[in-house]
């Protein structure tokens, strides 16, 4: 691998997922250097949106690819929001509950 190389995230972790990457993302490397196995990696998203984050990620948690497309990541992004979301709102519980039936 070297800086300008295109790649995509192969596993789900949480260190990753913390800063919003997720397996199936795709970023370009963005410094020369590999430190501790590990390379800066840029994930964008389309035309003027933020960044989705530039964190390092372990060369053997990714893959080159020949060409990146950051409507993948807006994808991905959006089914964990969307996940995110519903999975609070099933969390979340009604303060009165006098008016369900068991």
């Amino acid at each position: 691998m070297q800086e300008m190389d295109c790649i995509e995230v192969t596993v789900e972790k949480e260190k990753y997922a913390r800063h919003g990457v997720h397996k199936g993302m795709q970023g370009w490397i963005c410094d020369p250097r590999c430190i501790g196995e590990a390379w800066l990696v840029n994930f964008p998203q389309c035309g003027e949106n933020d960044d989705i984050a530039t964190i390092g990620i372990k060369e053997t948690d990714m893959k080159a690819i020949p060409k990146m497309y950051a409507k993948v990541n807006e994808r991905i992004k959006a089914r964990f929001e969307d996940a995110g979301n519903s999975t609070k709102e099933l969390l979340e519980k009604p303060e009165d509950l006098s008016g369900y039936l068991i």
